[in-house]
């Protein structure tokens, strides 16, 4: 008689089990058509901007994705950064920060969401200079970036290894940490490599105000 309970027990977590499965497929159905019917293409803005990649499904999920998943995505997105054809990462600072300043792009009424076309939004999550008085605080400080990772002496050992992580964080921010909010701008093809070697030289150039 026992045995029988059991096993009738067991049948109805299994039925539960099934159940609740089938619910949190039909949830993600209908969440996906409720996305799906919340947006509506207008000027460059299309419908392909809600569509997920692997990394960013994994990271919607109610839970975070486990620490296997995680390194699966970080190696996976570490491998889609380009590094500089010519092994040139350093630009012009100053360009690097009218880009950091510049909060334009992506907009329905640009013309363009290209790269070249868009502003890095910097100051957005980051504050960039003490000089500041307005920047978001959703990203670390990035004052004296360089300067306190040694960055700016050619003679550190170490230099060469932060220059290639600076340069791949702001390729493919994921490619670091997998769910990471920040703009991938080398990989979404936001900014050119131009561009990005600009923002690498505010960040890292001894010259620049970020590291007075």
């Amino acid at each position: 008689m026992k045995t029988t309970h059991i096993a009738a027990a067991a049948v109805a977590l299994l039925a539960t089990g099934a159940a609740q499965s089938q619910t949190a497929k039909q949830l993600e159905q209908q969440t996906a058509a409720m996305m799906q019917a919340s947006f509506r293409e207008q000027g460059i803005a299309k419908m392909d901007r809600i569509t997920q990649d692997d990394a960013q499904k994994a990271c919607s999920q109610a839970k975070p994705p486990s620490e296997a998943v995680t390194k699966k995505i970080e190696a996976a997105q570490l491998a889609t950064v380009k590094w500089p054809a010519d092994g040139q990462f350093i630009g012009d600072w100053k360009e690097g920060e009218k880009l950091a300043q510049n909060g334009r792009g992506m907009t329905w009424t640009d013309a363009s969401a290209a790269a070249g076309k868009n502003g890095a939004m910097c100051y957005n999550c980051h504050q960039m200079d003490k000089k500041e008085i307005s920047f978001g605080t959703i990203g670390p400080s990035l004052w004296n970036y360089g300067k306190l990772r040694g960055v700016a002496n050619p003679a550190d050992p170490a230099s060469e290894a932060m220059v290639k992580y600076t340069w791949g964080k702001l390729w493919n921010s994921k490619a670091y940490s997998a769910c990471s909010t920040m703009p991938r701008f080398g990989h979404a093809e936001l900014l050119t490599e131009a561009q990005i070697r600009d923002l690498m030289a505010l960040l890292l150039d001894p010259k620049s105000p970020v590291n007075q």
